[in-house]
């Protein structure tokens, strides 16, 4: 049973953010200050700030302003675009939040709610409450303005429609003939220890000693935390602030200029030529000297297409400046250089790989050529047996048609008339059949030959003293006949037409094959795979499959609901599916999601019930089908149809399975009075505690041992383990289904349960 409804305890004392010396807020007038501004409006309203090639006073003249804050609320919603005032007075006065901003009186650390663990050794974490995460939106959206249009092309992460996915297709379509390749991989540690150099790096473009002031505070209370070499960055984890994605772009601004300056450099000493011109009947092939890089967030990937001492001397600088200018620490083991043809290297969660294009666009094989073969026989079977029904079809018609205009003759005397004038379209039917008939006519060769043959030879009338006896024009229209028939019938010219159809088609295929076997001998491509290996260990540890990679039911998930239960499978296959669309052998994740998971599901729901895996199999079907209240089925786990035609979808920035794969919601029976749901700005009463279980808590297994922890797979903290929200219909569907994580929910707001 539920008692004793409190929200998580704040941490008490209060410090100031910046020196006793406060400015007054010199906001612009707003019309209605009760409406969220638009994006342009609120680009138009920084740029205002713009003096002297500095950005000033952002605090108190933009995010400080009401319609600002409304936006930012506006932007934490997850499922209407529009806030509701009531739902953010029912939690704080915006007005009051800006006159607190303009005023610099501000505490972050009043609004900030430290996160006991459930076991003892456990880690704590500090999270910011709504209020705050306003605040940090607010930033966001600012320095968002401010920073995006100043980063390089090839920096992904935290940017609008510049995600994983965006990076893959860039990696796939852009980057030719890698020779070799290295990712730099930082040894795990904070950022707390440079945020001196943040703020400097801030301060280079923005003068407002009240931002600055903020950001430290927010570093200083440990709501802010960047770890660099870990596995939570984009990942819609709780433990990252809204602020973090922004912030380490801010920081590798300078890094990722200094890439772009050797890009250029290298661009300059190897120029691009035409290869039909430069060498034109040369059997040698040019190949410029090329250097990509793609980092998000903290990953970055350099490749180069020259030699290995290029790729050395390359990674030389990259090091000396990360870890001279930006005072970072660089695992000088991890960051070794691959060969790019010869070694899969991971990133972005994915492996790649430099292959020849046939690896990627495979041609035909015997088996495929045959049954393509057989299958456009088939169809040309099937044109001809139309074809022969449509002609008979025709001539019944037309027997019919002429059957009924002779009756009518006779009926009337020779003469009779019509309502309606119909000869025009009589005239366009017939005329219509007879092109469609001698078109057929034309490009069947044996039709030709056979009336060729019975129109040119053997007649008596080509004989002299035939001709001679019979009358001249006779003997003129059958010349005439003759040379009408050499024009149109005679098989010779169709025959010669058809030869040379054959042997261009030959030249063509020739050609195509030369084109490929040099493209094979001297291009290289990116290939994209899914890490099936650790996909599979994924699904093994979570409890989808037994030792002997079988589906098996997840006692954890009985006390849910059906439907729940279906929507948390749903889930996790829907993410796994998004997230690896892109990658060559999707057709394998196809299988775990569309089988381990699908039969889980479905021994899960029969475990429930205490019924065979067949009658779970004849109440829900393969499609997974549940009814409502209503009674009306619903589908939420993809159909067996519709994972079998998924493709690359060219999304931005899919979620990881992570977040998703490792929580389970448990509904928890309760006779207390309703709670206000615990997503942002959400003010519905109809809401059910449910209770927060974590994988990693209980599997009892450290996320950071890769021994028994799925490498490179991120984990919520630990301190919300055992953690009861309160959750509207609408918000907990949501969830499961991964279309919003804990990142967008306010975890402050739990309730206390006995």
């Amino acid at each position: 049973m539920l008692l004793n409804p409190k929200r998580s305890a704040t941490l008490h004392f209060r410090v100031s953010i910046l020196s006793p010396l406060r400015h007054q807020s010199t906001l612009p007038p707003n019309p209605n200050p009760t409406t969220p501004l638009t994006k342009s409006q609120l680009k138009a309203l920084v740029i205002n700030r713009y003096s002297r090639g500095k950005f000033s006073d952002l605090i108190q003249n933009v995010v400080a302003s009401p319609p600002v804050l409304l936006l930012a609320c506006q932007n934490l919603t997850s499922r209407s675009n529009d806030v509701n005032s009531p739902a953010v007075a029912s939690r704080f006065s915006v007005k009051e939040l800006g006159r607190e901003l303009g005023d610099n009186r501000f505490d972050v650390e009043s609004c900030s709610v430290r996160m006991v663990p459930s076991r003892k050794k456990g880690e704590s974490l500090v999270l910011p409450n709504l209020k705050l995460k306003v605040v940090i939106e607010a930033i966001r959206m600012v320095l968002e303005i401010v920073y995006d249009e100043r980063f390089v092309t090839f920096a992904y992460g935290g940017r609008v429609g510049m995600g994983r996915h965006t990076a893959i297709r860039y990696l796939k379509n852009s980057v030719q003939n890698p020779n070799w390749w290295f990712k730099v991989t930082f040894d795990r540690e904070k950022l707390d220890k440079n945020v001196d150099k943040l703020c400097l790096v801030i301060e280079e473009k923005i003068k407002d000693t009240v931002l600055i002031g903020i950001i430290r505070k927010l570093f200083e209370c440990e709501v802010l935390q960047i770890e660099l070499g870990g596995c939570y960055l984009g990942r819609g984890f709780p433990q990252e602030c809204g602020l973090s994605s922004l912030l380490i772009n801010v920081y590798f601004n300078g890094f990722d200029q200094e890439i772009q300056g050797l890009r250029l450099k290298i661009n300059r000493e190897n120029p691009r030529f035409d290869s039909n011109e430069v060498l034109s009947g040369s059997n040698v092939f040019y190949k410029p000297v090329k250097i990509y890089a793609v980092r998000y967030l903290d990953e970055i990937l350099v490749i180069t297409s020259g030699s290995k001492m290029l790729t050395m001397d390359l990674r030389n600088q990259v090091m000396k400046f990360l870890e001279g200018k930006l005072e970072l620490k660089v695992d000088g083991l991890k960051t070794a250089i691959h060969s790019a043809t010869s070694e899969k290297i991971d990133f972005l969660g994915m492996e790649l790989q430099a292959v020849p294009p046939t690896v990627l666009r495979p041609p035909m094989s015997e088996k495929a050529i045959r049954a393509q073969k057989k299958y456009i026989r088939q169809k040309e079977v099937k044109a001809i047996e139309l074809r022969n029904a449509r002609e008979t079809n025709r001539k019944k018609l037309g027997l019919k048609i002429l059957a009924h205009v002779f009756n009518k003759l006779k009926q009337s005397g020779g003469e009779f008339k019509f309502d309606f004038h119909i000869e025009n379209r009589v005239r366009e039917i017939f005329t219509t059949w007879a092109d469609e008939v001698v078109k057929e006519f034309l490009a069947s060769l044996e039709e030709q030959s056979k009336w060729y043959r019975k129109l040119s030879a053997g007649d008596f009338l080509s004989l002299r003293h035939i001709r001679n006896q019979l009358p001249q024009e006779l003997v003129d229209a059958y010349d005439h006949l003759q040379e009408q028939v050499d024009k149109h019938i005679k098989p010779i010219k169709a025959r010669k037409a058809l030869e040379e159809a054959e042997r261009r088609i030959e030249a063509e295929e020739k050609q195509k094959y030369a084109e490929r076997t040099v493209e094979e001998l001297t291009r290289l491509c990116m290939k994209v795979d899914a890490p099936i290996e650790l996909v599979r260990k994924a699904v093994k540890m979570a409890g989808f499959t037994n030792n002997m990679g079988r589906p098996r039911p997840i006692k954890l998930l009985i006390a849910l609901e059906d439907t729940d239960i279906i929507k948390w499978y749903a889930g996790v296959g829907r993410r796994w599916l998004d997230f690896f669309c892109c990658c060559h052998n999707f057709k394998m994740v196809k299988i775990v999601v569309s089988y381990h998971l699908r039969f889980s599901c479905l021994l899960t729901l029969a475990d429930k019930h205490e019924s065979t895996k067949l009658e779970a199999i004849r109440h829900y079907t393969k499609d997974l089908k549940v009814s409502d209240f209503n009674g009306i089925e619903e589908m939420h786990f993809p159909t067996e149809r519709e994972v079998k035609m998924m493709g690359d979808k060219i999304l931005s920035d899919p979620k990881p399975v992570d977040g998703t794969l490792s929580l389970a919601m448990i509904r928890l029976a309760s006779d207390e009075p309703s709670y206000s749901c615990v997503a942002h700005f959400c003010d519905r009463k109809d809401t059910i505690v449910y209770r927060v279980r974590l994988l990693q808590n209980r599997l009892n297994v450290n996320p950071l041992n890769e021994k028994k922890w799925v490498p490179r797979m991120g984990a919520i903290h630990e301190s919300l383990n055992r953690k009861c929200l309160p959750l509207c219909p609408d918000h907990i569907h949501d969830l499961y289904m991964g279309a919003i994580s804990l990142q967008d929910i306010d975890c402050t707001s739990f309730v206390d349960v006995d």
